[in-house]
């Protein structure tokens, strides 16, 4: 089944289910282009906690995500320290993974090193100029020769937890391809 039909007569993408949320999510973020460094930092953040883990998961933690890493400001990030970590992984607001908790740390640091802009203008040079919209969820890829040289273009100025698969989850999320099913609204 790649299309459910909501109480409230929406034909959506069969991963929105009935989760009030996860329909909101759907309707109103996956797959809308989104830019600016902040806002991409924060979703680059996010992917990278949820890697292992499902995305309604940090999607019902996100609010406190975004308290406890100061609204994902890369100069305020960036300022935490060993204090910051300890403080975090005592949060059960958050996910508490330590590796992942430096990472989003690291990667602020290294996000700063950027020109202002130049976080957004890197992940969009990596956006197809064609993608082919599925027809249903079988068609969905994992990972794409644009989420893999994504990735490897991270990797390479040392960012982490920015694998290929997480990277194309970050490309559908801010709307570098549009993965909405045939049949879903959104489409």
């Amino acid at each position: 089944m790649d299309i459910v039909t909501g109480p409230d007569g929406v034909a959506r993408c069969a991963w929105a289910g009935d989760d009030p949320e996860y329909q909101r999510y759907h309707d109103q973020e996956w797959g809308v282009p989104l830019h600016g460094d902040r806002a991409l930092f924060e979703k680059l953040s996010l992917e990278g906690f949820q890697a292992g883990l499902s995305w309604i998961t940090i999607l019902r933690k996100r609010p406190r995500f975004r308290e406890v890493f100061a609204g994902f400001e890369p100069e305020q990030v960036a300022a935490f320290d060993s204090g910051d970590v300890e403080r975090l992984m005592t949060d059960a607001g958050i996910i508490r993974n330590r590796a992942k908790i430096e990472a989003t740390i690291s990667n602020a640091r290294l996000a700063l090193d950027l020109a202002e802009g130049e976080l957004d203008a890197l992940m969009w040079s990596f956006a197809p100029a064609v993608h082919e919209r599925p027809s249903s969820f079988a068609e969905v890829p994992a990972v794409t020769s644009e989420s893999t040289a994504m990735s490897r273009e991270l990797r390479r100025r040392g960012f982490r937890f920015v694998g290929p698969t997480t990277m194309y989850a970050l490309m559908q999320s801010a709307g570098m391809v549009d993965d909405h099913v045939e049949g879903c609204w959104r489409r």
